[in-house]
């Protein structure tokens, strides 16, 4: 198309087009988010269920120790093989012990009041805590949708919530987060900095509370976030990988290319593996598997500036991956860190903690060395920063 052409094409734009724009963006955003939110509830009444069943299975089961491991092991196995990672241990445990948390006698009152109607059913028990109990109860049908009503949080907050000990101090971090309608981690920040005791002890309880409705920046969370939430995902069965941004994404397809055509030596093991520990969620870019030095390498790729911090973050992947992912017969991992900072490309191995110098000096000898790396990390950041301009 002509310059005068494009000229006339832009005078037909009306004067308040902006104002058009300006609506559907605010109509897809806030479309995205309810499509989360949406998500996050079903996904919510689901864990508490499967916790149920957990619970009275066990309550009805032999009593013997390590009997509820040993069946969560199981039951782990069995569900990851047909709906993925949402299932594993540790997942399982936190649905069991968010039923136990959230009262069902409160949850059954909760569905009573909303005059819910009863099909499909989903079998409630009231207060089933005991064998005995649970027999002389009485049960009511709920749809899964219904229950979603129960539990007005997204599961990230009941996740972070299950973390707080003091039944007091955890009903009233869900009450103001839901008066306040705060972000996972708005509440995280109040969990961390004791907000329960601090409030407490003021005199002036009320501004306390209306300053910790306040956001800061950090805070916030857009729709893109809340739909790539890692439980989200899961729960979904999705893959993550199109949470990185392009240029990212190209470096890592490029850097996993690269790495295994420097020789035999690397066998390709995954990428964007997702991780956590503690609370916290981590996403390791690429992880190969040195034959010749029988370990695992861990590339962690930073767009920024190489900082302590990094250095820290890697040594808690090789910290996870030697107790996780690594194999009796096999050496320590060792880390990469690939920096491809704008003109400041730089790849730096971490090798402290290995056992021995003799075992570091031959990590050193086999792996590629580091500038190497960084002109290969800079030449490939400018080729497809010339082909995004020119896109």
């Amino acid at each position: 198309m002509s310059k005068g052409s494009d000229k006339t094409a832009s005078n037909l734009v009306p004067a308040n087009y902006n104002s058009l724009i300006g609506s559907i963006r605010s109509l897809v955003e806030t479309a995205r988010h309810s499509a989360a939110r949406s998500v996050n509830a079903l996904m919510t009444a689901t864990y508490w269920e499967v916790g149920r069943r957990i619970v009275e299975f066990e309550q009805g089961g032999e009593k013997r120790a390590g009997y509820g491991q040993e069946l969560l092991k199981r039951l782990a196995g069995d569900l990851s093989g047909r709906f993925g990672r949402g299932f594993a241990v540790d997942n399982l445990q936190r649905m069991r012990g968010f039923y136990l948390g959230w009262d069902s006698e409160q949850i059954y009152a909760t569905l009573s009041r909303k005059s819910l109607n009863a099909e499909p059913p989903l079998q409630i028990s009231r207060g089933s805590q005991t064998q005995s109990a649970k027999s002389a109860t009485m049960s009511r049908n709920f749809k899964l949708s219904d229950l979603t009503l129960a539990f007005p949080l997204p599961w990230s907050h009941y996740v972070r919530l299950l973390a707080v000990k003091n039944v007091e101090a955890r009903s009233f971090y869900e009450t103001e987060a839901l008066r306040g309608g705060w972000s996972v981690r708005q509440l995280d920040r109040q969990i961390a900095s004791l907000f329960y005791e601090r409030i407490a002890l003021s005199k002036n309880k009320a501004n306390m509370l209306v300053k910790s409705a306040k956001a800061t920046t950090d805070d916030s969370v857009t729709a893109e976030e809340e739909i790539k939430d890692p439980f989200v995902l899961e729960f979904l069965d999705l893959k993550d990988e199109y949470s990185e941004s392009d240029l990212e994404e190209e470096l890592i397809r490029h850097l996993e290319h690269f790495l295994l055509e420097l020789g035999g030596d690397f066998a390709f093991i995954g990428r964007q593996k997702r991780l956590r520990v503690g609370k916290e969620w981590y996403r390791v870019d690429l992880i190969f598997f040195h034959r010749g030095l029988r370990c695992l390498v861990i590339v962690d790729l930073k767009l920024g500036k190489f900082t302590h911090a990094d250095a820290g973050q890697m040594h808690l992947y090789l910290n996870y991956a030697r107790e996780h992912w690594s194999r009796a017969e096999e050496n320590p991992p060792v880390g990469l860190i690939l920096c491809a900072q704008k003109d400041d490309a730089l790849a730096r191995y971490a090798l402290e903690g290995l056992p021995n110098k003799v075992l570091a000096r031959e990590y050193k000898l086999a792996l590629p060395d580091e500038k190497l790396l960084a002109r290969e990390i800079e030449r490939t950041r400018k080729v497809l920063e010339a082909r995004r301009r020119v896109v």
